[in-house]
């Protein structure tokens, strides 16, 4: 299993649509990456008065190489053209997490 994590951030004048990245943009990636083993799709959004982390989604694969056929795959700028209608964040974070 590999879990890659995805996380927007920006300032306090940063948009960042909650409901429509929990609701609609995770059954978007879902769709795109099942194909390459993505199991499962979470959002988290982290609070705090000094952070700058506007969100942290968390997408389980079955495995290293679902991730990377995933990302190399014409689906994947489906998913990257949806990010503007949920937030303008100027920047996103994305790393690798594996079991060992």
């Amino acid at each position: 299993m590999t879990t890659m994590i995805v996380v927007c951030a920006g300032d306090a004048s940063v948009r960042f649509d909650r409901d429509y990245y929990a609701n609609e943009h995770l059954k978007l990636a879902k769709a795109c990456w099942a194909q390459y083993g993505l199991q499962s799709a979470e959002a988290f959004f982290p609070y705090s008065e000094a952070g700058d982390w506007k969100s942290i989604g968390v997408y389980t694969f079955s495995s290293a190489q679902g991730v990377s056929d995933a990302l190399a795959s014409q689906q994947t700028q489906q998913v990257m053209d949806d990010v503007k209608n949920f937030t303008d964040a100027p920047v996103v974070l994305r790393s690798l997490f594996m079991e060992f």
